[in-house]
């Protein structure tokens, strides 16, 4: 359990907000000009100056650029076709290609939107410059001044963090109490303490409230690490965060007590933790927004704790939101564990 409470939360924290990140970055491209034009050279200028993309190579073949994609050695394809500046000069208008491998889709369709901003960025600057040539109307100077709220900087390591000490805690809470009271079982001190005239309540809070405060204390030291390596913002109260991340504890609590009720040892509970906790995270909206999944997924939403204490937790950090904001969560996860504290414990009571 050392290296759980002690060793995890580090790795998590310094290893997994720096690694679980959807930007993408040096995207390997090749350049298939058969323009060889000025506009053309300014339009492969775009991308070699966008962080987004590195231009592998330049030919004149796309039989040899298909080829390194299929090699794995290419992303995409970027083909501008013969005649490009003056069909564009002459007619306003012009067609290039773009070929991305789309095996795996997140990354092609992110590719396909880095793509087309830097091709938008190039019209405009072609229509600034050409406006008197190319037979279109003259630009008025308009300016578009955006701003991002919340997250100004679109930072992802602040959208990541909060999401992973979600999880960080989720697992002091939910694993370390299964493994423990299963343990008992185990070992065999369970059905000696039932002999005992303690209470079973007496004897599950013993068994909780360490794990409960140890819980809050790392989301504590977690919160700080945050700060100091990502700078991540506190903008609304702490003492909101931790006042529902205290009613999200007895939740999966009560989960990992339900667990260790129904397992016989470590082995069986562990099975249990981890197809709930991957089933858990991955619904939870910590990479894709659970607005995007079908409608099932949103229902399952409704038993699972980490999904509203993944929204509640960037709701108070990144947009200052008070109690008032977040009251429809905390009433559900309260009555969610109170069901299943009550549930457990009494599942508790018949097995042993």
């Amino acid at each position: 359990m050392l290296p759980i409470i002690f060793v995890v939360p580090l790795v998590q924290l310094i290893v997994l907000v720096s690694a679980a990140t959807l930007e993408m970055k040096n995207i390997k491209m090749v350049v298939v000009d058969k323009d060889l034009s000025g506009v053309s050279r300014k339009l492969t200028g775009k991308f070699e100056g966008s962080p987004f993309f590195q231009i592998e190579k330049h030919t004149f073949s796309l039989d040899e650029s298909e080829a390194d994609i299929k090699t794995d050695d290419a992303d995409m394809i970027l083909q501008i076709p013969s005649g490009f500046e003056s069909q564009l000069l002459k007619e306003g208008q012009a067609e290039i290609q773009v070929l991305v491998n789309a095996i795996n889709a997140t990354v092609a369709g992110l590719t396909n939107y880095y793509t087309g901003s830097v091709i938008q960025d190039f019209n405009l600057d072609l229509l600034t410059e050409y406006s008197a040539s190319i037979t279109l109307k003259p630009i008025k100077n308009i300016g578009i001044h955006s701003s991002f709220w919340y997250n100004p900087d679109l930072n992802y390591k602040v959208f990541m963090t909060p999401g992973i000490l979600v999880i960080l805690v989720t697992m002091i809470g939910l694993i370390l109490t299964a493994l423990n009271l299963v343990r008992e079982k185990e070992l065999g001190t369970a059905e000696m303490i039932n002999v005992t005239p303690i209470r079973k309540y007496q004897f599950i809070a013993g068994k909780l409230l360490p794990f409960w405060i140890l819980a809050l204390v790392e989301l504590i030291i977690g919160l700080g690490i945050g700060r100091l390596l990502y700078q991540l913002p506190v903008t609304g109260s702490l003492l909101v965060l931790l006042f529902f991340a205290s009613i999200y504890l007895l939740a999966v609590m009560g989960i990992g007590l339900f667990m260790s009720a129904i397992s016989n040892n470590q082995l069986q509970v562990m099975f249990l933790a981890f197809f709930f906790l991957i089933t858990f995270i991955l619904m939870s909206g910590i990479f894709t927004p659970t607005e995007s999944m079908p409608d099932w997924a949103v229902k399952f939403n409704y038993i699972n704790p980490m999904a509203y204490f993944m929204r509640v937790i960037r709701m108070v950090l990144l947009k200052g939101s008070g109690i008032a904001d977040i009251f429809k969560e905390t009433i559900y996860l309260s009555l969610y564990a109170i069901v299943i504290l009550g549930l457990a414990t009494w599942r508790y009571r018949k097995a042993a």
